[in-house]
């Protein structure tokens, strides 16, 4: 159950919260990733808390990270989708018609964390124009605090605020303003897991695909990753579930054609380029 909608007034202005999203993952290894964003977001002192980048490729479990830590820290986290349609009145507040033709003002994800002191997630960040990066820039030094021009009002962050952006790497829409990257630090890189950290993540995901089937997707995923290819743990799940309901549906069909097939159907590629010749 979500948190009921809850509101404030700022300067006489009626502001309108969103909940947090109900979000849980189960976390194997990688401990050196939320360790360093963990130490980013610590408190010391008079020294505001960092504003990390996550950075890796697609799949690699960096919204993840971002949702542990955050259960770590004992604080509710919200995300705010970027995306190239993104305007800097969807970063702060966004007015939208309520009963009888009246504005109502709805804050963003980012501004309720903000007044909660909860956690932001800008996932996918740089698909940000130089705009919509500028209206938060404010936030992202020692003010705190962002300018609503539609609300005509100042909010501050709390002290227990925290925020992190994260960056495909090979999802690059604009670059990032240089004023603003400085205050995106530090870089946490995020890499893909350990062949047993693959299984376990997998294994523990899905109930249905037997050990053997899911050893066969683990090795297309190593062998994918030795050769700088893009599968990630998020197609390996697709693979292996995919592959266990065509067995349901085709009780003929053997284990190693059924992940044929579904390796050529969630990635277009032949299970020839990552596992020798092809049974299908």
């Amino acid at each position: 159950m979500g948190k009921q909608t809850e509101k404030i007034v700022v300067k006489g202005v009626e502001i309108h919260l969103v909940d947090s999203p109900n979000l849980d993952v189960e976390w194997i290894g990688m401990e050196e990733p939320l360790v360093q964003l963990l130490a980013s977001w610590s408190d010391d002192g008079d020294d505001p808390p960092m504003q990390p980048r996550i950075l890796g490729k697609p799949g690699v479990g960096k919204t993840s990270l971002a949702i542990t830590a955050a259960r770590r820290m004992k604080q509710d986290l919200y995300v705010f989708q970027c995306t190239v349609d993104t305007k800097p009145e969807d970063l702060i507040i966004t007015p939208v018609i309520a009963d009888q033709g009246k504005i109502r003002y709805v804050a963003s994800p980012l501004v309720t964390a903000m007044i909660r002191g909860g956690i932001c997630l800008l996932d996918e960040g740089n698909r940000m124009s130089e705009k919509s990066w500028a209206s938060i820039a404010s936030l992202l030094d020692m003010r705190r605090s962002v300018y609503s021009i539609i609300a005509g009002v100042e909010i501050k962050a709390k002290p227990e605020f925290r925020i992190c952006v994260t960056m495909n790497e090979d999802a690059s829409t604009f670059e990032v303003p240089e004023y603003i990257y400085s205050r995106l630090q530090p870089g946490i890189h995020m890499d893909y897991p350990t062949r047993d950290e693959e299984f376990k993540i997998i294994r523990g995901k899905l109930d249905g695909p037997s050990d053997a089937l899911i050893d066969h997707v683990v090795n297309l995923l190593q062998e994918s990753h030795n050769n700088d290819e893009d599968l990630s743990v998020r197609d390996g799940m697709n693979i292996s579930r995919y592959a266990y309901r065509l067995l349901k549906f085709r009780p003929n069909l053997s284990e190693d054609s059924a992940l044929n097939q579904a390796v050529f159907q969630i990635t277009g590629v032949r299970r020839v380029a990552y596992d020798g010749p092809t049974l299908v």
